[in-house]
């Protein structure tokens, strides 16, 4: 096996995303061989690496959750005032976390997985990853509204330019929107700035995984080739 760079080698394990590694290794909580690591440094997965004192046990397989978080649960393992947490509440023999947010106030598809190296692929704005979502507004929907959306809007509270999108009008008050980026609460935001709220928002579709048939609070396995498309299209290694 050739060696590789300890940042990644611990988001291959599950540990957590690169660039937590990197901090995680600086803080002085990565040993390797009893050492502290160091930043940059290889490896082969044959050392005895500990992560905040706990021995890392290798490369894990590689597991993908397709979750639907329903609205009041929390993005969050930190946060000890959320009433609920994602990783609390999805119980799976292998420890996952999840590859991008969706607010407490809205629900659908989350993605959850033990691979940091897809977290890290997937949380690049820069990649253009398809998220689609279904939004109710508490306004009735022109077709002005809507190429405004697509077209992008200037956030004024973020001064964020966003990118143009797709639309598409599917009732009165409920429209499709697909975006190719991660600006914080974003699709709440752009309603706000053409004077609309937000009533009820929910993901439906990750890259090419879709919410189908989950109900909120269940969760099933992305495998075989619904995986390996995902894979793919993040351009990871599977």
């Amino acid at each position: 096996m050739g060696k590789e760079r300890l940042n990644k080698y611990l988001a291959s394990c599950g540990v957590c995303s690169r660039r937590e590694a990197d901090r995680l290794i600086e803080q002085g909580r990565v040993f390797v061989d009893g050492q502290r690591a160091d930043m940059g440094m290889q490896v082969d997965g044959s050392e005895q690496i500990t992560v905040n004192g706990k021995l890392l046990h290798g490369k894990n397989e590689k597991v993908v959750l397709a979750y639907y978080k329903p609205i009041g649960v929390t993005c969050t393992e930190k946060d000890k005032f959320a009433d609920k947490k994602v990783t609390e509440l999805v119980n799976y023999p292998v420890r996952v976390t999840y590859a991008g947010r969706l607010d407490k106030d809205s629900e659908g598809l989350l993605l959850l997985t033990n691979d940091g190296d897809l977290i890290h692929a997937m949380m690049q704005g820069s990649a253009g990853h398809e998220k689609e979502y279904i939004v109710k507004i508490n306004k009735e929907i022109t077709d002005e509204f809507l190429e405004k959306m697509s077209r992008g809007l200037y956030l004024r509270e973020l001064k964020v330019q966003t990118k143009p999108c797709k639309t598409e009008k599917i009732g009165k008050f409920t429209f499709k929107i697909v975006l190719t980026q991660g600006v914080n609460r974003q699709i709440r935001r752009m309603c706000k700035e053409l004077g609309c709220e937000v009533k009820a928002l929910k993901r439906i579709r990750i890259v090419n995984v879709e919410l189908a048939n989950l109900k909120p609070g269940q969760y099933r396995r992305v495998e075989n080739d619904e995986l390996r498309v995902l894979y793919n299209l993040c351009d990871c290694e599977l």
